[in-house]
């Protein structure tokens, strides 16, 4: 597995890492024995990175991953948290106590002194603006609460202006072949600053495995079904704001254009690993099959794949099916 720089802090992390949204049960049930399943299988394919949050499953999925990581003295994963939206979205909210508060939660969760890295979780773009935002997060980094700090976003003007503090280790986006957005600005502006960059909802909340059609049904208690159209958070966060039928007619497009033996999940995420800026994609997984395919992507990058005629048909779909509804959103 590739590894590449997490920004300036010296570590490396897998271009392919672990998003860990599922193991909190927000998708539908997962026991802890499929989730830690599902971790182990990853670590054997060679992922270092685990991106998480204080609100996956109210704090499961950061605890599952510290039991884990305490049997296994010595490993080289590095977990990326999130903290921010255990309270209402107001800019208030984002303050020096309410950060050591939420540090502290989650160094409880994850059994661990220091956090890797803790990422603001999609916040009020007020909040990236604001100068004390920083200065709360560089108290954090002092005391040794943390070791480095990022921000998790959801537009492309709050990734740049991420991106301009000098403390900022990894801004985090979605990126995938339904959103191009960030291709333009924000990965060159990454590039530029040393700052990492990691791809989030890479399949498009699984539009793009090319297994679900127009008919295909999601438990209630799945965000796929209870926020399609942006009811409990950002409708961004799940299809990637893409139309459900728009992208299933999309995804099979993109699968046509594809040689026998790469199937779509594959493609897009060696696709979106090989954009340049690009540090780690974060796919999710509920189950050992998902785990293992999802990091042998990896391989697609080196050679023996026409990613160039991929990207090619990437960007005729795009501008023919989805230009017009996703691009002005963000």
């Amino acid at each position: 597995m590739q590894q590449r720089p997490l920004g300036r802090t010296g570590r490396n992390v897998s271009v392919i890492g672990l998003g860990t949204w599922q193991l909190g049960a927000d998708w539908g049930a997962v026991t802890e024995e499929d989730a830690t399943a599902v971790l182990a299988a990853s670590v054997e394919q060679g992922v270092t990175l685990f991106d998480t949050a204080d609100v996956y499953g109210d704090g499961r999925s950061e605890s599952i991953i510290g039991r884990f990581l305490a049997q296994r003295p010595g490993h080289d994963i590095t977990v990326a948290t999130k903290m921010g939206r255990r309270m209402p979205q107001e800019p208030e909210n984002y303050s020096p106590d309410n950060f050591r508060a939420w540090t502290e939660r989650s160094r409880r969760n994850l059994g661990v002194d220091t956090l890797d890295l803790v990422q603001l979780h999609c916040p009020p773009s007020s909040v990236i603006e604001a100068d004390g935002t920083f200065d709360a997060l560089d108290a954090l980094v002092a005391d040794g609460a943390i070791a480095a700090y990022g921000v998790s976003v959801e537009t492309v003007s709050q990734a740049l202006a991420a991106i301009s503090r000098p403390g900022v280790t990894n801004v985090q986006i979605i990126v995938n072949p339904f959103r191009l957005k960030p291709l333009d600005e924000v990965l060159p502006a990454a590039a530029t600053a040393g700052v990492a960059v990691f791809a989030r909802v890479p399949l498009a909340s699984g539009l793009l495995s090319g297994r679900y059609t127009s008919d295909t049904a999601f438990s209630s208690d799945d965000h796929r079904s209870y926020n399609r159209h942006g009811e409990a958070f950002d409708r961004g966060e799940t299809f990637s704001g893409v139309d459900y039928d728009t992208g299933v007619a999309a995804a099979s497009e993109l699968a046509a254009a594809l040689p026998e033996g790469v199937t779509l999940p594959a493609a897009s995420l060696a696709w979106i690993a090989a954009q340049n800026g690009i540090t780690s994609v974060i796919p999710g997984a509920r189950n050992v099959r998902q785990a293992r395919s999802n990091a042998a992507a990896a391989d697609l990058l080196d050679g023996g794949f026409d990613l160039a005629a991929f990207d090619a048909a990437v960007r005729r779909v795009y501008d023919e099916r989805l230009r017009a509804e996703i691009h002005p959103q963000w």
